[in-house]
């Protein structure tokens, strides 16, 4: 988890605010499609329903998601494949990458070199899974929200775990509950920052100065490659190392 939210952190500081909204747009857009595959209706499928929550807490124009979901109820199927990559960073960190694509070859080639360029290689599906848990998580801001308040509410609601870190609010749920808890906690106490679901590690690994530079560097590959929706880590990067790097 800390792998995942202070990397996104790190992103969102170093990207131009422009660009980075619209690579976040392509990314959901592309949820959007996979996810209205099952069914358009909101109420019977969940995958949608975060999808939507999602899309609503970017503040997406609602022009856009139409687009998605009229296209969606024409029939007319997006020729899009959902692929996960598993394999080791620098220092021997796991990592997991989950892919949205309609060219599988040219993904493979974009993840597998920027890997190999950043001290890392790719392995095979489940070689690294293993050591995390795909959970739903939940993320409000403790100045916006009673914390004692959010917290016992969350765990009345069925939450799995409820922490606080870099002044968030963390809430973890199992994937069958992730909704349910999403919606009730959106009722009591608002919009949330972000909810989805994710691969949280089951522990974490602290790097040296040099592995911490060329992790950043990798993650960073990732994350232009316009094919790739999410990376996780077991990683825990040190803020301290990390302002050093001026990164």
């Amino acid at each position: 988890m800390a792998g995942h939210s202070k990397f996104k952190n790190i992103m969102h500081r170093k990207g131009a605010q422009d660009a980075r909204r619209a690579k976040k747009f392509a990314r959901l857009i592309k949820e959007l499609q996979v996810a209205a595959r099952a069914s358009v209706d909101p109420s019977s499928n969940p995958r949608l329903r975060t999808a939507l929550a999602s899309c609503k807490a970017a503040n997406m124009p609602r022009e856009n998601i139409e687009r998605v979901l009229k296209k969606a109820r024409s029939g007319d199927q997006d020729n899009l494949e959902e692929i996960r990559y598993e394999g080791y960073g620098p220092g021997g960190i796991a990592i997991i990458v989950e892919a949205v694509t309609d060219n599988r070859n040219r993904t493979a080639s974009e993840v597998r070199s920027s890997f190999a360029k950043y001290a890392g290689n790719l392995s095979e599906t489940g070689s690294v899974s293993y050591l995390f848990n795909n959970v739903g998580q939940i993320i409000y801001d403790f100045k916006k929200v009673q914390q004692d308040e959010i917290l016992e509410f969350a765990i009345e609601l069925g939450a799995i775990d409820v922490s606080t870190e870099s002044g968030n609010i963390e809430i973890i749920t199992k994937i069958e509950n992730f909704n349910e808890i999403r919606e009730g906690l959106e009722k009591s106490f608002g919009e949330n920052e972000q909810a989805e679901i994710i691969w949280n590690a089951e522990s974490l690994v602290a790097l040296d100065e040099k592995n911490t530079l060329t992790l950043l560097k990798l993650l960073e590959a990732l994350d232009n490659c316009e094919d790739v929706q999410n990376v996780f880590g077991n990683f825990d990067l040190n803020e301290d190392i990390v302002k050093n790097l001026n990164y």
